[in-house]
């Protein structure tokens, strides 16, 4: 069944690293790891969350009454169907990508079909789909695990361990200070105050999430990821039962290795160095209001110690 596959959900708040250790994850190989961010949700989903996070990033709800295709239909997944429809428009439209969205669908709804339906079922025949339609997959033979990526995900941890009983869930985090400093330079950047709610809303989750699931919760720091991946991720590589030593140490797509991240997300430089730099880029009075607003979390996280001034 679909809803058993071993999957790996990374989770981290924007700016903080998610995409930068979905890349390095990418060269190891037993693990299927998505293209890009695999923004699973849909439109149906409704709680107290829905105002604070965009639903393309949370764990889907599926009118399970409906058809398969209606179901592939509801899974947002914006940067995989643009890149796969219109590569044109794609951020991504430089890295080839051999794949069939329309494959893709066309294989979904046959697993689906096969039922019983659930969210589970739905969402590991996506994963599934995705690499048996994607023809340029840089397959070793070996893979065994699904890795995807949705920022903040980790609000929802709770309702992926009820669907799918062999999944993980990775929380990446990084110093706020360099990330705050990051997303001020997207196009239409969050404020100061929202952002750190938001920050501080995903630690919250995290580490909740963790006491209550803590052989299937693994928290990492971005800054350790970038000193040592092979280190920093190895705890929960041995967990989902693949080898740490297999991981190669350096970002890349489709086993193809990168000199910078970018256009996964706004960190180009992958090092410590060029993380700390990002964090000396704020003022003074940034600085104080970022960690006034971070509160406990600068310690729980050892952060302090991080502080641009």
């Amino acid at each position: 069944m679909s809803q058993g596959i071993r999957l790996l959900m990374l989770s981290a708040m924007y700016e903080n690293g998610g995409n930068t250790t979905h890349r390095f994850l990418d060269g190891h190989p037993e693990l299927f790891v998505y293209p890009f961010e695999s923004q699973l949700g849909t439109r149906l989903v409704n709680d107290l969350l829905t105002t604070t996070f965009p639903v393309k990033y949370r764990w889907p709800v599926f009118a399970l009454d409906a058809a398969p295709d209606d179901d592939y239909r509801a899974i947002i997944d914006e940067e995989a169907k643009t890149r796969l429809r219109t590569p044109n428009v794609s951020k991504f439209r430089d890295w080839p990508m051999a794949c069939s969205d329309d494959d893709r669908r066309a294989l979904f709804c046959e697993r689906v079909g096969r039922g019983p339906r659930s969210t589970g079922g739905n969402v590991g025949a996506f994963f599934q789909a995705t690499f048996d339609s994607w023809r340029d997959f840089q397959r070793t033979g070996a893979e065994t695990v699904y890795v995807g990526y949705s920022p903040i995900i980790v609000v929802d941890a709770l309702r992926i361990f009820r669907d799918m009983p062999r999944a993980h869930v990775l929380h990446v985090v990084r110093n706020p200070w360099s990330a705050y400093a990051d997303t001020k330079k997207r196009p239409v950047p969050m404020s100061l105050d929202a952002y750190m709610l938001a920050w501080v809303i995903n630690q919250y989750h995290a580490f909740l999430a963790r006491e209550r699931c803590p052989d299937r919760v693994h928290i990492v720091r971005l800054e350790d990821v970038l000193t040592d991946p092979t280190r920093a991720l190895a705890p929960v590589l041995s967990a989902v039962g693949v080898a740490p030593e297999l991981l190669p140490g350096v970002p890349s797509w489709n086993r193809r290795t990168m000199t910078e991240v970018y256009p996964w997300g706004t960190i180009r430089l992958p090092t410590p160095a060029a993380n700390r730099a990002t964090a000396a880029e704020l003022s003074k009075d940034e600085v104080s209001a970022v960690a006034a607003a971070a509160g406990p979390y600068l310690d729980i996280l050892d952060y302090r110690g991080l502080s641009p001034s």
